[in-house]
């Protein structure tokens, strides 16, 4: 018997960047793109190799192409770091482990390194994995902050808890991640957000965007760090978007909705490194009357369409400059 499971991709629809700054995000799932991880039992415990992670190539550039896209160490750290930090837990929590063990492989459709949570999602669909082959629950307000440990702590990515809390719960959820919250709980407050109230997005990504998300986030990381008050205040500016977004999205006010994304944008763009290529993409959009933001860290963008005819044009006008779009399915 095999035990499938799956986390999908996830955007970002308001909010900061979640990856330690205490702020407020509005969330959702990309059902368009999913990881799966796949479960045997075994004699050994075992992580078998996605194609891509399997370290042949055609020639030179090939080696230099996929280092760029998937990084030095591919899927298979991802996997690693969650079998150790789901064993520590239990171990931690007095849970009993069946003297069993498990090959496990994974599989994803998610745009590689292009701000869509695809590293998150494999770790996710692995703990799924794992909880069901031993018969161990965690509860899912703490699930996404183990998701964030193993790969913050135990791989020294640059990650938060957005990814983890949309992929855990799905759908649309609002986050409120402040600092008071996050270290008498451990945890954010999490809030599910009715995708109906949601109005029409589209989702925008250019594969020869690739990079590894984390480095693109560190000058904020550092400026954070060394208590600059610009991008203290700016987060805070962000954040906020977030907080109206909610009350917008609940009194179904479309028009404050569309503005208050593309404020988002623009005041991260403040304190981001932002490459040409990720501007003429939010700049195309927005030549064609849509609202674009970042759906992640670059390498995609989200934003509100008014009608079918305004949709054609950024299908037509993005893919001139190589971009994909799609209609991101969330419920």
């Amino acid at each position: 018997m095999t035990i499938e499971t799956h986390a999908y991709a996830r955007a970002g629809f308001l909010g900061n960047p979640s990856d330690g700054y205490f702020g407020k995000i509005i969330a959702l799932s990309v059902k368009n793109f999913r990881a799966n991880v796949y479960l045997q039992e075994s004699h050994e415990l075992m992580i078998q190799s996605h194609k891509d992670d399997i370290p042949v190539y055609k020639n030179m550039q090939e080696l230099v192409d996929r280092v760029g896209l998937y990084g030095y160490y591919g899927g298979v750290r991802l996997i690693q770091a969650a079998v150790k930090k789901f064993y520590v837990y239990c171990l931690s929590h007095g849970f009993h482990l069946d003297e069993k063990n498990c090959a496990l492989r994974y599989s994803s459709d998610i745009p590689r390194q292009l701000g869509l949570g695809g590293s998150s999602a494999i770790i996710t669909a692995a703990f799924r994995a794992l909880m069901e082959f031993y018969g161990r629950d965690i509860p899912m307000d703490i699930l996404p902050t183990l998701i964030l440990e193993a790969e913050r702590d135990e791989l020294g990515i640059n990650a938060g808890f957005m990814d983890r809390v949309i992929q855990v719960y799905e759908g649309c959820m609002y986050m409120d991640l402040g600092r008071e919250i996050l270290e008498a709980k451990g945890h954010g407050l999490y809030e599910r957000v009715d995708t109906k109230l949601l109005p029409p997005l589209y989702l925008a990504y250019k594969p020869a965007l690739g990079k590894v998300s984390g480095q693109v986030l560190n000058g904020i990381r550092q400026g954070f760090d060394r208590g600059d008050t610009s991008v203290h205040e700016t987060l805070n500016r962000i954040a906020e978007k977030a907080e109206l977004g909610r009350k917008a999205l609940l009194e179904k006010d479309n028009d404050v909705l569309f503005r208050l994304m593309n404020e988002n944008f623009d005041l991260r763009s403040q304190i981001m490194m932002i490459s040409r290529s990720n501007f003429e993409m939010i700049d195309t959009a927005r030549q064609c009357g849509a609202s674009a933001k970042f759906a992640g860290s670059g390498g995609s963008i989200i934003g509100m369409y008014r009608d079918e005819d305004m949709f054609s044009c950024l299908v037509s006008e993005l893919s001139k400059i190589g971009a994909k779009i799609i209609k991101p399915i969330i419920e």
